[in-house]
């Protein structure tokens, strides 16, 4: 390998045109997914986002309002967005879906690809004073490595040991992977103050990182407080001067909420999407990698059968769960990705058809008459998906009791439950997605430690396979194909991930799957 910066490697993250042939290049990103304006009413109620000595403050309401500041604990599921606030990465996203530079300036592999090298910005600090060297990177590493309660232990098993030298930060990993600069980011790899981490319970109530901003005040679960860090080596473009986060109340009073000034930012679901057009709110479609699958656990009767795997995944009819879930904003995908990104695999679109009338024959031929196979799917919470599955197994005799569990997450990640579902943000590393899913440790396997056959060769040679190499594409297709062998899991829908906010608040760059602030302003105007 050459010494060039690796962050030029990359996969490219597409989206397939709606009409004609050919996919999209990678810099029509921003453009595919375009930002809906909406005409703002005539007036608009409430504040500006401006206070009274001219600081910006933005209100922002969110429904995944992290339980954990803790990245190590805390940056597994959507919170990453918000922890990122607080915390910096070695490479963050841009709207390409490229490693670009954060933390760290530059990297490049060794010539056998098996070490890269992190060149890290000088003069750095954490918010505490710390400051931002080799030597935080390398306890960071171990602490998501080695801390009980780490929710990224097995997205970093490529990582054998990370030396420190002053600015340098050299990860020798235990097998060839390009993925690594990918992989380390704002999701998987958000860096704390090392000192204050020698306290994990104290810095899971208050975050201490080198991000954007630095947090004044937290109320767990309920309320937190934030003020631009002039430390941070971006500075100069985050022109936020102070952020107010607060849990999303009932989805039904966000939009009443941004509409009077409340609140001048939110997530929102698709459900409340026309709601807020028709508010004269600024509706955002940002790309992600979301996807949600039906969990099966084939160490557990009745899908230790083929047969019966075979008849759930020719019982789900996907377009029910866009037409009902999506309001317009979702497509149908059978694969943990959505259609158009670099690792969607075409080959294996539609392998298992709707098909009820062949779901009954397999299931006869197992043995199953109607009614025999009766299941219980444990959940966390109410949740319409768990109804449609429920209708649709019905349909071809199969019994569901829907089991709420608050606890879910014990058993689910312990691999104890028999049925499941989840819905994944997924990763910025698509091979790291793949082995979440189908490794024999993914943690989103229910099946632990079944993988299909050929899926450990094939995801290795994506792994092997440098980001800009001309067959890095199709290789990653194959591995996502080896995956999709897999019994384990059977995808239903994806959607992107909608955003709404007051006019005053300019456009956010599009980054598939994060909230990135570089750039974004707050109209004293208001609107």
């Amino acid at each position: 390998m050459t010494g060039r910066p690796s962050f030029r490697r990359r996969p490219r993250l597409a989206l397939r045109p709606a009409r004609g042939t050919g996919r999209l290049r990678p810099a029509a990103l921003g453009t595919a997914l375009v930002t809906l304006l909406v005409p703002a009413l005539g007036a608009c109620a409430g504040g500006t986002g401006t206070s009274p000595g001219g600081a910006a403050t933005l209100r922002w309401t969110s429904s995944y309002f992290p339980t954990h500041w803790d990245p190590v604990v805390g940056g597994s599921g959507a919170q990453f967005r918000i922890l990122s606030m607080a915390y910096a990465s070695l490479t963050r996203t841009d709207e390409n879906g490229d490693a670009v530079p954060d933390l760290a300036e530059s990297w490049e592999y060794n010539d056998k690809g098996d070490q890269v090298t992190f060149h890290l910005r000088e003069g750095l600090k954490f918010s505490d004073g710390e400051p931002v060297d080799g030597a935080a990177v390398k306890a960071a590493v171990e602490r998501a490595q080695k801390q009980e309660n780490s929710a990224l232990f097995g997205d970093l098993t490529s990582i054998e040991k990370v030396e420190a030298k002053g600015l340098d930060a050299v990860v020798h990993l235990s097998q060839v992977d390009y993925q690594i600069p990918q992989l380390l980011g704002q999701r998987v790899l958000q860096i704390a103050s090392p000192k204050a981490a020698a306290s994990p319970e104290k810095l899971d109530q208050n975050p201490v990182g080198a991000g954007p901003f630095t947090a004044t005040q937290v109320v767990p679960g309920t309320r937190a407080v934030f003020k631009k860090n002039p430390d941070y080596w971006d500075a100069e473009n985050i022109h936020i001067d102070n952020v107010e986060l607060t849990s999303a109340p009932d989805a039904s009073t966000v939009v009443s909420g941004l509409r009077t000034g409340v609140y001048d930012f939110a997530d929102i679901a698709p459900s409340q999407a026309a709601a807020a057009e028709k508010a004269g709110l600024d509706v955002s479609v940002h790309p992600g990698f979301n996807a949600s699958n039906i969990s099966l656990n084939i160490n557990k009767a009745p899908f230790d059968n083929d047969k019966v795997v075979d008849a759930v995944r020719h019982a789900v009819n996907r377009q029910e769960f866009v037409d009902k879930l999506t309001f317009g904003h979702g497509e149908t995908t059978d694969q943990p990705f959505p259609k158009g990104y670099v690792a969607y695999d075409p080959e294996s679109e539609d392998a298992y058809p709707y098909d009820p009338e062949k779901s009954k024959e397999l299931l006869a031929d197992a043995g199953y008459g109607a009614g025999d196979i009766k299941l219980d799917l444990v959940i966390p919470e109410e949740d319409p998906q768990a109804e449609i599955v429920q209708s649709q197994l019905a349909k071809v005799g199969i019994t569901v009791n829907i089991k709420i569990d608050k606890n879910w997450a014990t058993p689910f990640f312990a691999k104890d439950l028999t049925f499941s579902l989840y819905s994944t943000t997924g990763r910025d590393s698509a091979v790291q997605t793949l082995t979440a899913h189908f490794g024999p440790d993914g943690p989103l396997n229910l099946s632990s430690p079944y993988q299909p056959d050929g899926f450990e060769a094939a995801v290795a040679k994506a792994r092997q396979t440098p980001l800009d190499a001309p067959e890095y594409e199709a290789n990653l297709q194959a591995a996502t194909r080896a995956g999709l062998e897999s019994k384990a899991l059977v995808f239903t829908y994806s959607q992107p991930n909608l955003i709404a906010k007051r006019t005053s608040v300019s456009d956010l760059p599009q980054n598939p799957a994060h909230i990135d602030w570089t750039g974004v302003t707050i109209n004293g105007a208001g609107s």
